[in-house]
């Protein structure tokens, strides 16, 4: 059995299943210490929302990205299928309870709205910002490469004093040969473009734990990471089996005078249940966005990413 990966980005992170490293309005950041700055105030008040139901013993919320429709919005697909291999336009619309659409968003990290496109099996994975339209409509360029069942997620806040954000989902099909695949195995680091990421922190069911991702390219630490939508760093991790969604924000923010720009980004998460997760790192780097994918395994321990692959390939030796 896979034990514990230690890990170290973006969006609403949402309460008793997933918590990000920010609490509400004026409370202190639970890793700096410090008031959070007010880009992140929105999603700090959802967050804290969430968290209080483990304390009243009332059934949480869902998990973001399994509803279709939540507080009165409802995410239109208006592409539900596309071709495998062919880029086209995937459209869709935000609607109120009247069924109008929604044509005034709240800003988060430099958009209006983000928009994440992965597959069921999780090895396919897209972080979009569209655009909108003036009948409320948004559209974006999409070619996934692969056949089978996806979920796409939209990352909004409404405009309009108290509204709080939202992860709404529906499901997209991608037609042509279809070849299931595995849940990549778990590693403690990635390579992508010749950057090497490695992971460092658990992910425990039902504990808050920090996480650090650390870049390096060609054996050596960057430490001029570029901002990308106000972070140095953004992380998506998604539920193996139901896709359950989780933006998380990195500590501390570009220019604040603590931040680095690298090697290191820091996180805060919990994953609601034991399982498997998969995690998804956007950084920026001498202009270029790349994305770093990780498969976690949670844990009741303080395991540590390395020792982890280590004990998983002792025992595998042992079998």
């Amino acid at each position: 059995m896979n034990t514990a990966a230690k890990i170290g980005l973006y969006g609403a992170a949402l309460a008793v299943t997933f918590t990000s490293a920010y609490g509400i309005g004026g409370v202190a950041d639970p890793l700096t210490g410090k008031t959070p700055s007010a880009p992140h105030a929105a999603h700090q008040e959802s967050n804290a929302m969430n968290n209080s139901d483990q304390h009243t013993g009332q059934t949480p919320p869902l998990p973001g990205g399994l509803q279709i429709s939540q507080d009165g919005y409802t995410l239109d697909l208006l592409t539900p299928r596309l071709a495998a291999g062919q880029a086209a336009p995937l459209r869709f619309a935000i609607k109120d309870e009247a069924g109008k659409a929604v044509t005034d968003y709240a800003r988060a990290h430099d958009k209006e709205l983000h928009l994440i496109v992965a597959s069921r099996d999780l090895n396919t994975f897209r972080h979009l910002h569209p655009a909108l339209g003036s009948d409320g409509t948004w559209s974006t360029p999409l070619d996934l490469p692969a056949a089978g069942d996806y979920r796409v997620f939209a990352d909004f806040t409404p405009a309009g004093q108290g509204a709080k954000p939202l992860t709404l989902g529906a499901d997209l099909a991608v037609a042509g040969p279809y070849q299931p695949r595995e849940l990549p195995p778990q590693k403690a680091t990635a390579e992508v473009d010749g950057y090497t990421v490695t992971l460092d922190g658990t992910l425990t069911a039902g504990k808050m734990t920090g996480l650090t991702l650390t870049v390096a390219k060609d054996g050596k630490p960057v430490t001029d990471l570029g901002p990308y939508l106000g972070a140095y760093g953004h992380l998506v991790a998604l539920r193996a089996g139901d896709l359950a969604y989780l933006h998380v924000h990195p500590e501390g923010n570009p220019g604040d005078g603590t931040t680095k720009p690298g090697p290191g980004i820091s996180f805060m998460a919990t994953a609601p249940t034991h399982g498997a997760y998969r995690l998804f790192l956007d950084f920026k780097h001498q202009g270029t966005v790349r994305t770093a994918a990780f498969t976690l395994y949670t844990t009741s321990s303080t395991t540590s990413a390395a020792t982890a692959q280590h004990e998983d390939h002792t025992s595998a030796e042992h079998q």
